[in-house]
């Protein structure tokens, strides 16, 4: 990992002079870093998007702050984890880590999987967090609590339920939105699903198709769910299906995506949980709970689980790493 003074040249960054920075990406979904551990760093809208201009400035799909939880005053749901989970009490000695992501222009987000993971990354690098292989570190994000556990391939993040943003649509149509974007010649079905933020993905019969599309332009939606959405488009493997080395089912997708507030990315976590989720539907066979997603940064691991009331967990596994530190100047 490099270390450079950077300047910076941008109207609304003085406030941001002498601040630190580390660029890291997971799967090439990049991020500009800042550690807050006295939250005294507040974060403007035109400040992030400036930090993530790819020309004048440090360039990224997102900025993400770690922060300690209770010193996120008056977050109603920060408050609210904290009051339900006493044992994840966070404290100057002890805290709970927060992290606050932002969209490369400057919008709230309530989650990135991705950006879990870089967030550990950055974490332990700094020497805010340990830990070893195999531990488990909550992490406190805007669509609930998340863990991240160290594992050979970088980091497993437990990234909660999945369900679906129509339910009734989903169950009867297998589909609950049409979508139409540059490269496609008409309109077609996509299924949205939520993984604590919202994605509607839709299916491609092929890879010359996917890599035809510009995703440059926003895709349209039909509806659109309110507050907007992600839009993964995913070409299953042929075969669907294959035996991994333990001799267990693994399906395997290829995919892109168009991020709200961002653009098209290398790698979108919470889009490859959604990909894998939807391709189960569509196949009608929810035995395969691992899945493999290949993204243009890379290639992530989603695995299924089944619990006791019908619903599933997700996780997402995939590396982590740091590119450069360096100061605003």
């Amino acid at each position: 990992m490099k270390e450079n003074r950077v300047a910076h040249h941008l109207t609304g960054l003085d406030a941001l002079t002498g601040t630190s920075i580390t660029k890291a990406h997971a799967t090439g979904n990049d991020f500009v870093m800042i550690a807050d551990p006295t939250g005294e760093q507040a974060l403007e809208a035109h400040q992030v998007a400036a930090l993530c201009d790819r020309h004048l400035g440090i360039g990224g799909d997102g900025v993400i702050r770690a922060v300690p939880a209770h010193l996120v005053i008056g977050d109603a749901m920060v408050s609210r984890v904290l009051a339900e989970t006493p044992e994840l009490s966070s404290t100057d000695e002890a805290p709970l880590w927060f992290m606050d992501y932002r969209n490369s222009d400057g919008s709230v987000s309530e989650m990135c999987g991705n950006g879990v993971r870089a967030f550990a990354h950055f974490l332990i690098a700094e020497d805010l967090v340990q830990l070893a292989e195999g531990q488990e570190l909550p992490v406190l994000t805007r669509a609930g609590l998340r863990t991240v556990r160290k594992v050979p391939e970088g980091y497993a993040i437990g990234m909660g339920v999945w369900s679906f943003l129509d339910p009734e649509q989903a169950a009867s149509n297998a589909s609950d939105a049409l979508v139409i974007a540059a490269g496609l010649d008409e309109p077609r079905p996509a299924l949205s699903i939520s993984m604590g933020n919202p994605h509607t993905v839709v299916a491609l019969s092929d890879e010359t198709t996917l890599q035809d599309l510009n995703l440059h332009e926003a895709p349209k939606v039909d509806p659109v769910p309110p507050a907007g959405t992600n839009v993964e488009f995913v070409v299953p493997a042929e075969p669907l299906v294959t035996q991994g080395e333990d001799g267990q089912p693994v399906g395997r997708v290829r995919m892109r995506v168009h991020e709200r507030g961002v653009g098209e990315t290398m790698s979108c976590g919470t889009g490859a949980c959604a990909a894998a989720a939807a391709v189960r539907v569509w196949a009608a066979d929810d035995s395969v709970n691992l899945w493999k997603v290949d993204v243009p940064g890379g290639q992530v691991t989603v695995r299924f689980t089944a619990r006791a009331d019908g619903a599933e967990d997700v996780e997402l596994a995939g590396p982590a790493e740091l590119v450069l530190t360096g100061t605003l100047a």
